[in-house]
């Protein structure tokens, strides 16, 4: 039985616990209805009153449900909302959900959750749902002069349906005024103690924003009184997209979300496809996949820490790590055909098998990447001038991160040994031998120190995906592994008309809801996604460990300098296309 099952059965037997009706998944989620009025009860039983609570809101996002045809055994619905919550003590999720009909309203809950604030402004952004008793509702992603919900499905999902786009003077300067500052709609005072306090925009086009990210602060002299956070500047509508390609068109799409994670974009989402056509993947793919996701981690890393000590005072360290980085993507390019982005992994395998001298290259990158990373400790990581400006900066407890929804290296620095590729290992982790770096403080020196030494285990992980490849195919042999194979395509028409379609018109995948999960660059990354029997999704939710993550930065950096926040930043880790989607 499921951690997750066994917290169902709580729920029947305790004494005044709110009604429920489950659902079946294909991810074998458990997935519970419940009355809007009986919401806030079920979650706070969830989050406080179980053995082994789940303490974190993990996501929550909406379903349009008006034009879907198979909702078997579902309520009434025309609007659901999705609330997924993880128990790091049971290693599990747990998914609620509730129908909405008429005015889409729902109760808040970021009295329960802080983190709830952003998801539930996304929600109202994006769907139109009004959260009653939230602090503060207003548009997060899109212009606040956006007219309609952008993921509702009357909302065009190409630019074709609209008509062209126009910006004449007026419009810009509504524009303009509408993304002014006013103090006094985020509950804050212009003096304090008789003096003025001043507000100064940090970014959006700003180096140290890392990103089109801006901050507003609020100052006494340099000392941070308070932050808000703006995103919704690189949005592009990843999401609606999915709603209008084909699953296996989608691919690309993925490697755009955190730009600098590569493949390990098209991880969940092609883990999750597998799930729902019941599509098990040959150990070669599976050991492929876990070769090129480590090599995209240590260029990810590598990134961030040339970055991060560029932040704080170093020049030098960001050149050599470029180079480094050009290593991998040498690699990359010679299995994949493209650098950054090359959209390889697919739905049942790979693009196609690793070519002949793969094993060369990436032996050397082993035997020349243990030096450099001894000499950036040295430089780096050793440095008292990178330690002064980073010890104790942006601090959290890991209580409050798992609070706030922070996962990957931002949490394990906070001193929680909790990795998914350990604890619910996935593509055959569980058969690769390698350590979890964690920090104490959960300061921006120990999230970039659990950075660097988990480029260390990636090449160990690396070293015995060389050492072990298995033998085999690329690709599993299933009618909706895509592209699908060619056996006899040319030998009855048939075969011929089936690949044709599956080509063409891509694979359509059986009816329900499932999801995946991985350890990405910089947290946890997930696909939830829901198939209406078609070739296209009818809803894929991406969930983006950057998203909460940049919505802890008021609490991280009140009272703090403005210095202070440039290494909270940097230590953060994300990209801007991870947080807007």
């Amino acid at each position: 039985m499921s951690e997750a099952l066994a917290a169902t059965q709580a729920l029947e037997q305790a004494p005044g616990a709110p009604d429920f009706r489950s659902q079946p998944t294909a991810d074998a989620v458990p997935t519970l209805w419940v009355a809007a009025d009986q919401l806030r009860a079920m979650l706070r039983f969830l989050k406080h009153e179980i053995d082994r609570p789940y303490g974190m809101l993990y996501d929550l996002t909406a379903i349009d449900e008006r034009l879907r045809q198979h909702r078997a055994d579902q309520p009434a619905s025309e609007c659901t909302l999705v609330y997924q919550l993880f128990s790091f003590e049971r290693d599990d999720m747990i998914r609620v959900k509730v129908a909405l009909a008429g005015d889409w309203r729902a109760p808040t809950i970021t009295d329960l959750w802080p983190n709830a604030n952003w998801y539930e402004r996304e929600v109202f952004d994006l769907f139109g749902v009004d959260f009653e008793g939230h602090p503060h509702l207003t548009r997060i992603i899109m212009s606040p002069t956006w007219q309609g919900h952008p993921l509702r499905k009357e909302h065009p999902a190409r630019a074709t349906e609209m008509g062209p786009y126009e910006l004449p003077d007026e419009k810009l300067q509504e524009e303009q005024d509408a993304l002014r500052f006013r103090p006094e709609d985020w509950g804050m005072e212009r003096k304090r103690d008789g003096a003025e306090l001043m507000f100064l925009n940090l970014g959006p086009n700003h180096p140290s924003a890392h990103g089109v990210f801006r901050v507003v602060l609020q100052l006494d002299g340099e000392e941070i009184v308070d932050a808000v956070p703006d995103i919704g500047y690189h949005h592009r509508g990843a999401e609606k997209m999915a709603e209008r390609q084909t699953w296996h068109s989608f691919i690309p799409y993925t490697d755009r979300i955190d730009y600098l994670g590569g493949v390990m974009n098209n991880f969940p989402y092609v883990m999750a496809a597998e799930q729902l056509a019941g599509i098990q993947v040959p150990d070669r793919v599976q050991v492929t996949r876990i070769m090129l996701s480590e090599l995209f981690r240590i260029s990810s890393h590598l990134l961030f820490l040339g970055t991060f000590l560029q932040d704080v005072g170093q020049m030098s360290p960001v050149f050599y790590m470029f180079t480094d980085r050009q290593k991998i993507y040498d690699i990359i390019e010679g299995v994949c055909g493209f650098r950054m982005h090359p959209a390889w992994f697919r739905i049942g395998g790979l693009a196609q098998d690793l070519p002949q001298g793969w094993e060369k290259a990436v032996k050397q990158f082993l035997n020349w990447m243990p030096a450099r990373l001894r000499e950036y400790e040295k430089m780096g990581m050793k440095n008292a001038l990178v330690k002064k400006r980073t010890r104790d900066i942006g601090a959290y407890t890991y209580e409050e991160a798992i609070d706030w929804g922070v996962t990957g290296p931002g949490l394990r620095a906070a001193g929680l040994e909790w990795d998914l590729r350990k604890q619910r290992p996935y593509s055959g982790y569980e058969q690769f031998d390698f350590d979890v770096p964690t920090g104490k403080r959960g300061d921006s020196y120990d999230r970039a120190w659990v950075r660097f030494e988990e480029m260390r285990q990636s090449l160990r992980i690396i070293e015995q995906c060389m050492k072990n490849m298995p033998a085999g195919e690329y690709k599993a042999r299933h009618k909706l592994t895509t592209p699908p194979v060619k056996d006899h395509t040319m030998h009855d028409i048939e075969t011929l008309i089936h690949h044709f379609l599956s080509v063409s018109w891509g694979p359509v995948m059986p009816v329900g809801e499932t999801s995946a999960m991985v350890e990405a660059t910089k947290g946890l990354n997930s696909y939830y996604m829901i198939s209406d029997g078609g070739n296209m999704s009818y809803r894929t939710r991406i969930r983006t460990p950057s998203f909460p993550h940049l919505q802890m930065i008021p609490l991280l950096c009140r009272g703090m300098m403005i210095p202070d926040l440039i290494a909270i930043l940097g230590s953060i880790d994300f990209v801007m296309a991870d947080v807007d989607r």
